[in-house]
């Protein structure tokens, strides 16, 4: 029996027990929740705001499991009366089974890969010294857990290699814990860390620097606000009680620090943030000094930092510091001074995206017009060749030694899975290592980017993917997607599940937003704080575009976005409505008063701004998802959010769909599917993930009048 079927025999009892009251109907199929209102409110500076849905941040709280259950109940219902479901399962399931590999990197003698064979709940990291051999698996995160939701995050290996440090995180939690395996034995050592949070593993000797929070009070953990991070380090084989405490920042509770060490451990870097979307303080310790003082080296939030390497007392800098579009740079830490930089790539009209050193060569990713293209220079910054890219795409890896002369990368775009290319530095010659086959035919689709302008003029690109020949008749399913925020971009990549629309019929479009990183720190703040709306304005226009060009029409679109799109999609659907036939709100940010209160919310108030200033209480109630929802007509909505998200807690969407199912006046069914064991999203099983999107292409289809041709 599925566990949607359980839940619905649990909470024939479990609702009756929670409703109170009478029940609102809204059509034959299904009856919403009566969700209980409380009189609750808040002043801001003289403006009174209802907050009658309070009561669901508690989330561990038993009426508010119950009302979890209620909801899910109605949601599971109406999915289950859909007559295709199982069939879009059934496919997503034969073109999500095939193998999937990242590009393998080299430590200590060994190279190092991912792979999922298909179906595997999590990808599972291979070893061998001889790629012609056949490669033994190190660490399968399958056997951690029966159910598939305890995932891998980083792996962090010792200089020689012998050691690897790696993370874990229980049902998508953000909460990790630190583990180490002997590389040589394939053993774990007795190392054991908890309540570890955003932080890398920097190795130094026969140890490692880590950040972590106190342990929370109580049953807080995925509710409480994250305060006081601190830096600690670690001797392999102590107990977590004895590792010493290396940085705190007393006076800054709200202040975040990550640690890492240079490639050859001589110095120690301390990143400090004050806040998700900010630059960085950085700090330094000469570790060839072990008396040495952590020293402040870059103060101030406002820039970026990112150390690339160092060559002995040298280090080699990526910096937005007077170059919105990122150059790199060589700073003597004898002569720290800005005056004394040395420019290795000076900014270009493209975004500096990434550098990493390996072969005693630059590789440089840049990104042009949401495009990635990859380049080689020598440690002079002399630029020696672009590495030639199979199409439009996005690349990655390139990570290696100093001594290495092959590296390898991966490359992927809308309808090009992510394939593994070999790469000779010395004269550029690339070969295929890995091209996966996938149940899809990509040469039946284009992709084409376009660029259309929004409420103020400004330019907005959008890719556009649809099967060649499509009758661009006005009456095509399309999915448009988007994000507009905190400096991240939108690049082309491969996605099982967006499959769907497109074998259908269908467009798929993703617009590259004001808010991300896409054109460099102006564009990014062109859509923050008092400038958020531009970001709502560019989605909007987006649509519009897709429907005077008759690609599809408000009855044939169905809008996306998660987390800060979320809010994004939250936005969106209260200021035009009638403009879309669905909406596909994810784990967003739709309560843009009380956001900072939870967790890690208090790192986003540089780009959103807070209740608590007044001139940005009022530009953050003008679009705040919860408090604009007015009785009207909406799109039909199917909010979808999990029961461990501690990023964005749950009770945005709790608040959200309460507040949307009370103002709803048509008949389009409001909606929430409320994962368990699931998180924001990273580590999620490949199980879960089919069912999630079976879920939402049932919805899409059904709502827009579609049958697919499964």
């Amino acid at each position: 029996m599925n566990r949607f079927r359980i839940l619905f025999i649990i909470s024939v009892i479990a609702s009756l027990a929670f409703i109170d009251g009478p029940q609102k109907a809204v059509g034959p199929k299904y009856t919403y929740p009566d969700t209980r209102k409380d009189a609750v409110s808040d002043n801001y500076f003289g403006t009174k705001v209802d907050d009658p849905y309070r009561w669901l941040e508690a989330d561990t709280a038993p009426e508010v499991k119950q009302w979890v259950i209620a909801q899910n109940t109605v949601t599971k219902n109406y999915l289950s009366q859909i007559p295709y479901r199982a069939k879009i399962h059934k496919r997503l399931e034969e073109i999500w089974n095939y193998p999937k590999y990242t590009a393998p990197f080299k430590k200590g003698g060994n190279y190092f890969w991912y792979k999922n064979n298909g179906l595997q709940n999590q990808s599972v990291l291979y070893m061998t010294s001889d790629l012609n051999k056949t490669p033994q698996v190190l660490l399968d995160p399958n056997k951690l857990s029966t159910d598939g939701t305890v995932s891998l995050g980083g792996t962090f290996f010792s200089r020689n290699g012998r050691y690897m440090g790696y993370t874990i995180s229980r049902s998508g939690s953000d909460w990790q814990e630190i583990y180490v395996v002997d590389v040589r034995t394939k053993m774990r050592t007795r190392d054991s860390l908890r309540w570890v949070k955003f932080s890398d593993i920097a190795w130094q000797g026969d140890g490692f620097y880590y950040s972590r929070f106190d342990a929370p009070k109580g049953g807080s953990g995925l509710s409480a606000e994250n305060e006081f991070q601190k830096v600690y380090f670690h001797n392999l084989g102590d107990p977590q009680t004895k590792d010493k405490l290396v940085f705190m920042d007393k006076d800054h509770p709200l202040r975040n620090f990550g640690a890492s060490t240079t490639e050859d451990e001589r110095y120690l870097i301390i990143y400090g943030t004050d806040g998700a979307s900010t630059g960085d303080e950085v700090y330094i310790k000469d570790l060839v000094k072990p008396k040495s003082e952590i020293k402040k080296l870059w103060e101030g939030f406002e820039f970026n930092y990112s150390i690339v390497d160092n060559i002995s007392h040298t280090l080699l800098v990526l910096t937005n510091k007077n170059a919105p579009k990122y150059k790199l740079i060589l700073v003597d830490m004898e002569h720290p001074d800005e005056k004394d930089w040395k420019t290795i790539i000076p900014e270009s009209n493209d975004v500096l995206q990434e550098a990493k050193t390996a072969g005693g060569k630059i590789f440089a990713i840049y990104m042009q017009d949401a495009a990635k293209h990859a380049y080689q220079y020598d440690m002079d910054g002399k630029r020696e060749r672009e590495i030639g890219l199979p199409a439009l795409g996005s690349v990655s890896g390139f990570d290696g030694g100093k001594q290495d002369k092959e590296l390898f990368f991966a490359f992927t775009s809308f309808t090009y899975p992510s394939a593994v290319f070999r790469y000779k530095i010395e004269d550029g010659s690339t070969t295929v290592f890995q091209k996966p086959e996938v149940k899809f035919n990509p040469d039946d689709y284009v992709t084409k980017q376009i660029f259309y302008k929004s409420k103020d003029g400004t330019k907005i690109p959008m890719f556009i993917i649809h099967k060649k020949g499509l009758d661009m008749n006005g009456d095509n399913p399309t999915y448009l997607y988007g994000y507009g925020g905190f400096n991240i971009s939108m690049n082309p990549v491969f996605s099982v599940g967006r499959l769907i629309i497109l074998e259908n019929g269908g467009v798929l479009a993703i617009a590259n937003l004001r808010g991300g990183g896409e054109y460099g720190e102006d564009w990014h703040k062109a859509g923050m704080l008092d400038k958020k709306q531009n970001v709502f304005d560019d989605f909007i226009a987006a649509a519009e575009y897709l429907i005077e060009n008759k690609y599809t029409s408000s009855q044939k679109l169905a809008i996306a976005g998660g987390s800060n799109g979320g809010l994004l999609i939250g936005a969106c659907m209260t200021q035009r409505p009638e403009l879309y036939k669905v909406a596909l709100p994810a784990v967003g940010v739709m309560d843009m008063l009380r956001f900072h209160k939870f967790t890690i919310g208090h790192a986003w108030t540089p780009e959103y701004g807070s209740s608590e200033n007044k001139a940005q209480f009022e530009v953050l109630y003008k679009y705040s998802p919860i408090n604009n929802l007015k009785p009207a007509a909406y799109p039909a909505t199917l909010v979808t959010t999990a029961d461990h998200d501690d990023r964005v807690v749950p009770a945005h969407s709790f608040k959200f769909i309460s507040t949307l199912q009370d103002a709803q006046l048509a008949d389009n069914p409001v909606m929430i599917r409320i994962d368990s064991k699931a998180g924001h999203g990273a580590g999620k099983p490949t199980g879960k993930q089919i069912d999630e999107w079976t879920d939402i292409w049932s919805f899409v289809f059904y709502n827009m009048g579609i049958t697919p041709k499964y």
